[in-house]
């Protein structure tokens, strides 16, 4: 073979590989769509993660929907773009600032057949999205994800108490993708990979929702004819509230948020769901006749009493298998407030949303 022969081979490999280069950009495998706001701290982590998988970074693209953040999340996301150039990073605007709108708006921006959702606090194992995409080979499958490794933010005590309640059955039910389980159709997955056929057939996030927004749009996909499927192998890190009054707020919004979702789909309520608000309303019934029934004194402390029990022995336990000590006196206050804010605030959801009803009824 002749110099010019190999060369122009050379020439021709090099071409197929630029041509391919520009397809994988024009057309990525999987997009990864971020809605993001003030995460400066682990949208770093995230992307890094990102460039790290196993299909290759050339893959995929990353759109970055960012609430208008002041702590410098959008510097660090642009730095992390020009320092990767192998990994095509979008950041587009979500003046909304609301999670559905956010995911709306990178969905609208993503080219890829398939659209997969990580959140800026989280970090997704190398080989996650090859495992959605394995999954998804199922034409079946509307919706694949997998099971969270809850950590804590920060290294204090409260915030390992309060990852190591969202990861204990007395917070998360049967929940399996945070307590783990095996492979097979679920009600919802965190963190979701839907082929864009799916999205297409369901539509638009709704953007009413403030909150349990996945759960509301995995409801449509079931109802479309569409299989959520959880697998264990499909896995991430999540990052877990570091303080008492930071989980309160967001156990509330879900609980809130929670029971707007229920007057459409009332058939979706599980039981895990609906413990907390049952708790909390005997609990408040109780307090209220107990001024006139003794009988409803003498529940009323049973009530507390089996429930701290409950809370106190779980947290022994895990505090020994963890060899832990805090975790005794932490987890309890961590699963009191996931318990009570989420109950209490469904109730208030529950309420509003007949009014809310009323008044779109009335426009």
């Amino acid at each position: 073979m002749s110099p010019s022969s190999t060369t122009e081979q050379r020439g021709t490999s090099r071409g197929r590989d630029r041509l391919r280069d520009i397809g994988d950009a024009l057309h990525p495998a999987a997009s990864i769509i971020i809605p993001c706001f003030n995460e400066a701290r682990t949208i770093g982590l995230l992307l890094q993660a990102i460039a790290d998988q196993s299909v290759g970074a050339g893959r995929l693209e990353v759109v970055i929907a960012d609430g208008g953040s002041t702590d410098g999340t959008q510097d660090v996301a642009r730095a992390f773009a020009a320092s990767h150039p192998e990994l095509r990073i979008r950041l587009i605007d979500n003046p909304a600032r609301a999670i559905p709108a956010a995911l709306n708006r990178a969905i609208e921006a993503a080219r890829g057949p398939v659209v997969i959702r990580l959140d800026a606090h989280s970090i997704p194992q190398p080989d996650y999205v090859e495992a959605c995409l394995r999954v998804l080979r199922r034409p079946e499958v509307a919706n694949a994800g997998g099971a969270w490794e809850i950590h804590p933010s920060t290294s204090t005590w409260i915030a390992r108490s309060i990852a190591a309640a969202a990861s204990h059955r007395l917070g998360a039910g049967d929940a399996r993708y945070r307590t783990s389980g095996q492979a097979g159709p679920v009600d919802t997955v965190p963190f979701g990979a839907y082929p864009r056929a799916w999205l297409n057939r369901a539509g638009p996030y709704d953007e009413s929702l403030l909150t349990n927004e996945d759960y509301e749009y995995n409801a449509r996909l079931r109802q479309a004819g569409g299989v959520i499927w959880f697998d264990p192998a499909i896995r991430s890190i999540y990052f877990a509230r570091a303080t008492l009054g930071v989980l309160a707020r967001q156990y509330a919004r879900y609980g809130y948020w929670k029971a707007h979702m229920l007057r459409r789909y009332p058939g979706t309520l599980r039981w895990r769901q609906a413990l907390p608000p049952a708790f909390v309303l005997a609990g408040l019934g109780l307090a209220l006749a107990s001024p006139w029934l003794a009988v409803a004194r003498w529940l009323l402390g049973l009530q507390w009493a089996l429930y701290a029990a409950a809370l106190l022995a779980a947290a022994a336990l895990q505090a020994f298998r963890r060899r832990d000590l805090a975790l005794a006196a932490g987890m309890p206050l961590a699963l009191a407030v996931m318990h009570l804010a989420w109950g209490g605030a469904f109730w208030w959801g529950w309420l509003s949303s007949f009014t809310r009803g009323k008044r779109e009824s009335a426009g």
